[in-house]
């Protein structure tokens, strides 16, 4: 029984680490491909650069806090639950500020929009 125990724990780490990587891998697609995307529309001198790149930078942000929720599954020690809870804190602040963000931005634009 103690062995069944060890192998499962063992493969919901692998599970765990794995599902982490691929979280953390779309979130920086994702903010690559906002990146590239808003470099072409910055030199198109489009109004709405801005609020695309903060909704891209906050999609990128959600991808990678879930990987750091996801990691907190495998946590062992205190330590690394201290640290992990204040990343996510940060990205949860930092998310919170772009939507903001966003949500300032539309404002802005939607006059814009009417002429």
């Amino acid at each position: 029984m103690e062995d069944l125990y060890q192998n499962a724990e063992c493969v919901l780490r692998y599970v765990v680490e794995f599902s982490t990587l691929l979280l953390e891998f779309f979130g920086i697609c994702i903010l690559v491909f906002t990146a590239v995307k808003c470099f072409i529309f910055w030199i198109k001198k489009d109004d709405s650069i801005r609020l695309r790149l903060a909704q891209g930078i906050a999609l990128a942000l959600e991808f990678k806090l879930g990987g750091e929720v996801l990691r907190t599954v495998v946590v062992r020690e205190w330590a690394e639950l201290g640290i992990l809870g204040a990343i996510i804190t940060l990205r949860a602040a930092l998310t919170f500020l772009i939507h903001w963000e966003i949500k300032n931005e539309k404002k802005a634009l939607a006059p814009k929009e009417e002429k």
